[in-house]
């Protein structure tokens, strides 16, 4: 075997380990998170109030829809708190007139924003601060509601004596590019993050999901609450490790069929999403960034480009890691798209997307370098600010007692 040959074994030697510890982790979500319309536990046998706090921004197109199928559900205990954050558009007029229809929503209207605080954080803050409820239901503006879903998620919290319960929704398809990409985040956000391990007390795994992030009020209330998130990007992820390092029980279900949305309706406005990756993924530094750029895009390629080398020098070893590679992807994706309900087959053609996420990844990086900072929701926020208020670090577990 040449230098060459041995220095492509290595590395495909460590890329086999990553992707068999995808393999891994797709089964072991697929065992131990639980599919939401699958479960039917007991019923309480009182109905503890339900706040839903709602911040939107510029919602004006999705926000009446989702405020109806929150409005639809059959929760005996309901107020829904639609959160109007400084809209520019008619966000704030179609919630007036939504809340003046139905005795069960109100309208709260942010006009300010707080130096040192993100936008939907301090929205969220002033809705806590007004909700009711014994529960709190943290939602985005776009999300949907099947009927009976709120009753169901507020029975198996209590049956598991849950504080915190964070559901993965069910991502509509926007097109074959949009769902290839999705399907690519699906099963690395879940195996990286651990989903398996959240509900054990002992680990250090947590999630939060900005679709659906379910709290007990008392619980909520013994943290240091949103003034610990005020300027974390990732602040429904955030959500997640605030709770678990306060030592509070947290769960994740798989809500497929009962929560859903559109995540971007479009490969042009998922690049603009991704602009917040710059603080949210590599902590507002260039060369962390480009180091996960280069890491990321290496292992995800490497079943094709060991297969190309093994082309080249004509090698069994470097053909036989290669195949186990492609099965590893093959056998990975077709377990996450079938646990989540999505279509297998761009799924399987993912690996088309890492072109894209690497486009996407250079563009965040330079526009987050070139601006000094992320900007989201029409303010710019510093680099400083942001790394001083950082709270979700990748491959960082939760430690309890440090947050509450």
């Amino acid at each position: 075997m040449s230098v060459a040959e041995a220095i492509w074994a290595t590395y495909a030697c460590i890329a086999c380990l990553y992707w068999a510890w995808l393999t891994i982790g797709v089964f072991l979500v697929r065992a131990r998170v639980a599919r939401l319309d699958s479960l039917v536990p007991p019923e309480p046998n009182a109905w503890p109030r339900l706040s839903v706090l709602v911040p939107a921004r510029n919602e004006a197109d999705t926000i009446e829809s989702a405020a109806t199928t929150l409005s639809q559900q059959d929760y005996p205990s309901l107020e829904i708190l639609l959160i109007n954050d400084r809209s520019e558009d008619e966000t704030g007029s179609i919630m007036d007139r939504v809340a003046a229809a139905n005795p069960r929503i109100r309208a709260i209207h942010v006009t300010d924003l707080p130096e040192g605080w993100l936008g939907k954080v301090h929205a969220l803050d002033r809705g806590c601060a007004e909700a009711d409820g014994q529960w709190l239901l943290l939602t985005d503006a776009d999300v949907h509601f099947e009927p009976g879903a709120l009753r169901r998620v507020i029975a198996w919290s209590m049956h598991r004596r849950l504080d915190h319960l964070a559901a993965a929704p069910d991502i509509w398809s926007s097109g074959f590019f949009l769902d290839a990409a999705v399907s690519a985040f699906l099963r690395s956000f879940c195996v990286g993050m651990r989903l398996w391990a959240v509900e054990d007390p002992h680990s250090g795994a947590y999630i939060g999901v900005g679709a659906f992030n379910l709290l007990r009020r008392e619980a909520f209330e013994r943290t240091a609450g949103f003034e610990w998130l005020r300027l974390e990007v990732a602040d429904d992820v955030g959500v997640g490790l605030l709770m678990k390092q306060s030592g509070t029980r947290c769960g994740a279900v798989n809500a497929v069929g009962q929560i859903g949305l559109h995540w971007y309706p479009s490969l042009a406005k998922m690049l603009v999403g991704a602009e917040k990756a710059f603080a949210s993924l590599g902590g507002c530094s260039v060369w962390r960034m480009c180091v996960f750029g280069c890491v990321g895009t290496l292992l995800d390629l490497s079943p094709w480009l060991t297969l190309l080398a093994a082309i080249w020098f004509h090698s069994a070893v470097l053909t036989t890691l290669s195949g186990l590679m492609i099965l590893g992807h093959v056998v990975s994706a077709v377990a996450i798209n079938r646990w989540a309900g999505r279509k297998l087959l761009p799924g399987l053609l993912a690996p088309v997307m890492i072109p894209f996420a690497l486009v996407a990844l250079l563009r965040t990086t330079w526009l987050g370098w070139r601006r000094g900072g992320v900007a989201w929701r029409n303010t710019i926020y510093p680099s400083h600010l942001l790394r001083a208020g950082k709270r979700v670090w990748i491959g960082r577990r939760a430690k309890p007692s440090q947050a509450g």
